[in-house]
């Protein structure tokens, strides 16, 4: 393995089935891709990686700037954190579940007073698009593409569900950190985190890649787009957004510690979100690929 590929895997290319016509509209319809031979990390960019970046660099990510484009002026700093609802609310706002804190970013995870005491080895999280491709470029990588992540997370297991076969939680084993409970209010825990867990906490799958599914979503290097045929989009469900944004949206892949079997079902390979590139969360991070 070249030194610069540490902590990567070499992915064969070939041709896989994209997508899955069981679950949510964007997904479908499944169909033939190709994808050509490429590098990707083994886990997501931790938060000790990334301290690393903005040590080296000074680099200031989008949740701890205000912006001084004129056209976002005022943008407030902070990112979107995850708070539970005392009790059951309607699972069709996301608002109620989410809160803006201007002092939340990749240093403070929950927001004011919070700190990465404890968190070295868990996914960096509030990065935006652009945060995630500068680190990319100053670790000489890139963002994997969506067919490449979905390759990627697929594990040799082509046209299965799951990263690891076509039950959730084979004879009651938890394989991923996804929501157990009801969604918002009643989270059981039965996986042990509450929220992000260290990387590599659960099984690897065929690829030797962790944390494909579950954990946080991840950003990928593909603007937003339906697939030919497709059916209008599901309800969103990674955060609340301003509605009439103008701001491209990239496509995040994986799902998150907030997925759940009543609520949003995206702890798949082949799911997929669109994300305004602006709008880091508190269950958003990222890993990097390369040629």
């Amino acid at each position: 393995m070249p030194a610069d590929r540490a902590g990567m895997r070499r992915i064969d290319g070939g041709v896989f089935a994209m997508g899955s016509a069981r679950f949510y509209p964007e997904e479908r319809p499944v169909r033939a891709v190709r994808v050509a031979s490429f590098w990707i990390d083994e886990t997501p960019v931790t938060n000790r990686a990334f301290a690393r970046f903005v040590d080296a660099t000074g680099y200031v990510t989008r949740a701890e700037r205000r912006a001084t484009d004129s056209a976002v002026s005022g943008r407030r700093t902070g990112s979107a954190v995850f708070t539970a609802p005392a009790g059951p609310v309607r699972t069709l706002d996301p608002g109620l579940w989410w809160h803006w804190d201007e002092h939340a970013s990749w240093r403070m995870p929950r927001g004011a007073g919070s700190s990465l005491a404890g968190l070295d080895d868990h996914p960096v999280v509030h990065v935006a698009f652009d945060d995630a491709l500068a680190y990319a470029a100053w670790a000489g990588k890139r963002l994997p593409g969506e067919a490449e992540w979905e390759f990627a997370a697929r594990g040799g297991l082509d046209g299965a569900e799951y990263a690891w076969g076509n039950a959730l939680a084979p004879e009651g084993l938890l394989l991923a950190n996804y929501w157990q409970g009801t969604f918002p209010s009643a989270n059981t825990l039965e996986d042990g985190w509450e929220r992000t867990s260290p990387v590599g906490a659960f099984p690897a799958n065929g690829y030797g890649l962790v944390d494909m599914i579950g954990n946080v979503w991840e950003w990928t290097a593909d603007a937003w787009s339906l697939p030919a045929s497709s059916d209008v989009p599901a309800p969103g469900c990674c955060a609340a957004r301003a509605a009439g944004t103008s701001v491209p949206q990239h496509v995040l892949k994986g799902g998150s510690y907030l997925c759940a079997r009543n609520y949003c079902q995206r702890y798949r390979p082949a799911a997929r979100h669109p994300q305004p590139a602006d709008s880091p969360t508190g269950h958003i991070g990222f890993r990097c690929a390369a040629d």
